[in-house]
């Protein structure tokens, strides 16, 4: 299993791969409040997630942090390929209206 890695680029595009679990999830909490600082006020952020191996719901609540952060700062944010276990995760727990996902 590959380590959780999230990749910024200058265009408002982050990059989520490796393991989203317990272990793994609060640094990425943490790197993630630190890109969304330098995203301008009502900016937008795309984030890809089709390099995610293996996701919980640790992995689902890091996703709805970011959502909240994103929207303390009227900063859109947007999650594309997520993966189906944080779908079921999401649907399960009467959360999926709440992600924003891409196509």
């Amino acid at each position: 299993m590959t380590a959780a890695r999230l990749v910024s680029s200058e265009s408002g595009r982050w990059e989520l791969s490796g393991a989203l679990d317990f272990t793994t999830v609060t640094p990425l909490v943490k790197e993630g409040l630190g890109l969304l600082r330098r995203v301008p006020d009502r900016g937008r952020v795309e984030v890809d997630l089709s390099g995610v191996e293996l996701a919980n719901s640790a992995g689902l609540a890091l996703l709805l942090e970011w959502l909240e952060m994103a929207q303390l700062r009227d900063i859109q944010i947007a999650y594309h390929h997520l993966p189906d276990s944080l779908r079921r995760i999401a649907a399960f727990s009467n959360l999926q209206d709440l992600l924003p996902t891409g196509h």
